[in-house]
């Protein structure tokens, strides 16, 4: 075990996370964890990686009694024993702005590698998440699936229905996650750090998504837990974060349920450094409109329904976005299914995503409605049932702008699809496949026999198909001419 512990202080030494001087104080951290009163001198071992290391040191708290063996525990401790070697907040938030006073770029590329080398960004499963790209009429669009977040323990499920409940920290973005130490039900955080930001003389914090779906992938939250919100102010502070970070794009989910986040309950977005296909999206259409001619707008060649404006000064930008959102939260089109509000409850919102272009300043906006039809009632533009088998979750942020995060369960019933397809059998005899059958027997039998890595391509080719018609369910305006003259009617009302 001795040599384990060296080893982990060894990879601290490596990293920068501790210097010699402070070896010792982080070995005696260490061994309070395991309950281990004495040391045995030793060597380090030799290309040992950090994820084996984690896990022989908890494996030894698993056999000493320490914690029970199940995946959130494992989880707790193994970030317990990175805590030992993870800097204090305040000399992170120092080197952070010394660096940033020399390239705000230089900063994040230190903090990411950072939350990389401290295991909150835990490389390991990161790696084990399936990604591809397929081409398409809009461009090349990415599609992931998402394994890096572990499946829950039915032992944890257990512990959880038992455990007390508590209400700190409120939610999995509030401030007071830096450092917690975790519980059943809540992610550890104990090597988690927060660089703070003023953003629109309001505090925020700066942080990195545990879980990056994409290069740099990071999250701007309120200091305090308040519900998200699309209005004047969220525009103001999307375009001074491009001011402090030009490298970096940054947007918000929308604030309505259906076409919002998964957490709409704290004030927060979404940024990173990262091109998605939806920048690289073309205007197919330019207006003009009276009062801004020195901004740029147009609509998007997009399956979602998106404006761009662009300009040298960002307050212009953000005073023709709050004019846009305006207009179009009251707005309602019968003949295009598009109503304000039903039974005094709103339907339309923005998703906006904020960039620079060199010197100029781009906000895309996207137009978002929620409205449930009996035929519809997940929302009539959300995924549609027919494609549920691949996409049923919400369209949030990263979806529009062109990445897919594809559920878990997808990779296990992908392969089963590849075995069933090469040997010609029935997609309908299995429970985890026949909810593909109708949408698979479409290209199974001109696969059959072939080799198993043509399959997965052709397989992969099709998800990937079906994603981009999520994104037109997700569309307000369909891409045919009727949709185009009734966005066309909206765009005369601004």
């Amino acid at each position: 075990m001795f040599e384990y512990i060296e080893s982990l202080l060894q990879y601290g030494l490596k990293t920068g996370l501790i210097n010699e001087e402070e070896k010792v104080y982080s070995r005696n951290l260490i061994l309070d964890l395991l309950r281990e009163d004495g040391f045995e001198a030793c060597e380090p071992i030799e290309n040992v990686e950090l994820a084996e290391i984690l896990k022989v040191l908890t494996d030894e708290a698993v056999k000493r009694g320490l914690i029970a063996d199940s995946g959130e525990n494992r989880d707790i401790f193994d970030t317990k024993l990175m805590n030992c070697l993870t800097p204090r907040p305040s000399e992170v938030r120092r080197r952070f702005a010394r660096i940033y006073a020399e390239s705000p770029k230089a900063a994040t590329d230190w903090f990411y590698r950072f939350s990389g080398d401290t295991n909150y960004i835990r490389r390991d499963r990161i790696i084990k998440d399936r990604k591809w790209t397929v081409d398409s009429e809009y461009g090349e669009i990415d599609i992931t699936i998402n394994l890096s977040k572990p499946e829950k323990d039915p032992r944890d499920i257990a512990a959880a229905g038992k455990a007390k409940s508590s209400a700190y920290p409120k939610c999995q973005l509030c401030a007071e996650n830096e450092g917690y130490a975790g519980r059943i039900g809540h992610p550890a955080r104990a090597n988690h750090r927060l660089i703070p930001l003023d953003l629109s003389d309001d505090s925020f914090f700066f942080q990195y998504s545990p879980y990056v779906y994409y290069n740099e992938h990071c999250i701007v939250f309120n200091r305090d837990h308040v519900p998200m919100a699309i209005n004047g102010r969220a525009f103001t502070r999307l375009l001074e974060f491009t001011e402090k970070f030009p490298h970096y794009f940054i947007g918000s989910n929308a604030d309505l349920p259906i076409v919002g986040g998964s957490i709409l309950s704290h004030d927060h977005f979404q940024g990173g450094h990262y091109t998605f296909a939806m920048e690289r999206a073309e205007i197919e259409e330019y207006f003009k409109l009276e009062g801004f001619a020195d901004i740029e707008c147009g609509i998007v060649k997009w399956p979602m329904s998106v404006i761009r404006i662009r300009g040298e000064k960002p307050e212009r930008l953000r005073e023709l976005a709050v004019r846009i959102l305006e207009k179009w939260r009251g707005y309602s089109d019968e003949t295009a299914m598009i109503f304000a509000e039903t039974n005094g409850e709103p339907h339309n919102t923005i998703t906006p995503i904020a960039r620079r272009r060199g010197e100029l300043f781009e906000l895309d906006l996207c137009l978002r409605n929620n409205l449930t039809t009996e035929q519809f009632p997940m929302g009539l533009y959300h995924p549609h049932p027919e494609r549920h088998h691949i996409k049923k979750e919400n369209i949030g942020l990263i979806e529009v702008m062109g990445l897919a995060v594809l559920p878990a369960r997808l990779d296990r019933e992908l392969s089963l699809l590849e075995e069933l397809i090469a040997d010609g059998q029935d997609l309908r005899q299995n429970a985890e496949t026949e909810k593909h059958a109708e949408w698979a027997e479409g290209f199974a039998e001109r696969l059959k026999g072939k080799p198993r890595e043509e399959i997965r391509s052709v397989l992969e080719q099709e998800v990937g198909k079906v994603f981009v018609s999520v994104l037109e369910d997700a569309g307000v305006y369909k891409r045919d001419e009727s949709g185009k003259a009734a966005f066309r009617r909206f765009i005369k009302t601004i």
